[in-house]
């Protein structure tokens, strides 16, 4: 496989940090552990779960200002291919601490700075010159920034033959089911809103799913279910794998690590069976770190070897 087979787009990266205190009391000064900084952001993390499994992938993303510019420095530090496209706007930041006194974990993020029309163009230019076998597009949009912008990824990853990875929600993922892509991840919750109703059984996902696909909207529908694991659906296939009971640390980036679990056993050919369970085992695995540290590759393949069972 060669360096770009995967393609990786972060328009809305995040600089990352994590930490721990003692005790959350308003009004005074909390005092901090020494914090960690990792490079963040859908895409970027979808790279760094790929390179974490073996993988090779280009994480595309945007970059601005001094917290850019140690954004640049980690994605460096992770030994993956990249491509920064500079813009006016600071990378944003994202934070999360871990009260010791009661392990409870508080998560604040940021949103992204407005990015201008040209700085759009180059980063749809820059996709389009790619021409990846699988292309992902992971994360949230900057504010101001249209929310028809994955469905013009999504033309770009018809055009050039790509296969089109979306992780997303809201009103972009609704834009993206018009043009359709090759794989989706939404909950539960963002299905019941594609498909119009207010709240799915797990009973009912399945044609919810099947709904979507006989559109057009996409060929293949993982579904995560959180701590209950999660289900892909195809026309023809519906696959129910749960999650491995594991002790939980930290949700930042499991949902990234599901979709680079996924994307990574699709690029090796693995049953569509085996793409589920390396996308829980990944998923899991990463909740067994703190902070934003994603997961180790021991923890998904032994992971992956119990869900296979």
């Amino acid at each position: 496989m060669n360096a770009i087979d995967i393609v990786t787009l972060t328009v809305n990266p995040a600089l990352d940090k994590s930490t721990h205190f003692k005790g959350l009391i308003s009004e005074q000064k909390i005092r901090c552990d020494e914090p960690r900084f990792d490079a963040g952001g859908g895409g970027i993390n979808v790279s760094k779960a790929i390179s974490r499994l073996g993988g090779t992938s280009l994480a595309v993303y945007t970059s601005g200002g001094a917290t850019g510019k140690i954004l640049e420095d980690l994605v460096v530090k992770e030994n993956i291919f990249s491509k920064a496209i500079p813009v006016q706007t600071w990378t944003r930041e994202s934070f999360v601490a871990v009260d010791d006194h009661t392990n409870l974990q508080y998560r604040f993020g940021f949103s992204g700075g407005r990015i201008e029309a040209s700085e759009v163009e180059a980063i749809l230019k820059t996709i389009e010159n790619q021409k990846a076998k699988y292309l992902v597009a992971s994360g949230s949009l900057n504010e101001g920034l249209s929310s028809d912008f994955y469905q013009k990824v999504a033309q770009i990853a018809k055009k050039n033959n790509s296969k089109l990875i979306v992780d997303t929600s809201g009103e972009a993922l609704s834009k993206i089911i018009e043009i359709g892509a090759y794989l989706i991840k939404p909950n539960v919750g963002e299905l019941a809103k594609l498909v119009g109703v207010d709240n799915l059984e797990m009973d009912e996902v399945n044609h919810a799913a099947k709904q979507i696909i006989a559109t057009g909207g996409a060929e293949i529908i993982v579904v995560s279910l959180g701590p209950q694991g999660a289900v892909l659906v195809t026309k023809d296939l519906y696959q129910y794998v749960p999650a491995p009971n594991v002790a939980k640390k930290s949700t930042v980036g499991a949902g990234d690590s599901m979709v680079g679990g996924i994307t990574w056993a699709l690029s090796e050919n693995k049953s569509l069976e085996d793409v589920i369970r390396w996308g829980v085992a990944c998923g899991s695995a990463a909740t067994m770190n703190e902070g934003t540290q994603l997961f180790k590759r021991e923890d998904a393949q032994r992971l992956f070897e119990w869900v296979s069972k």
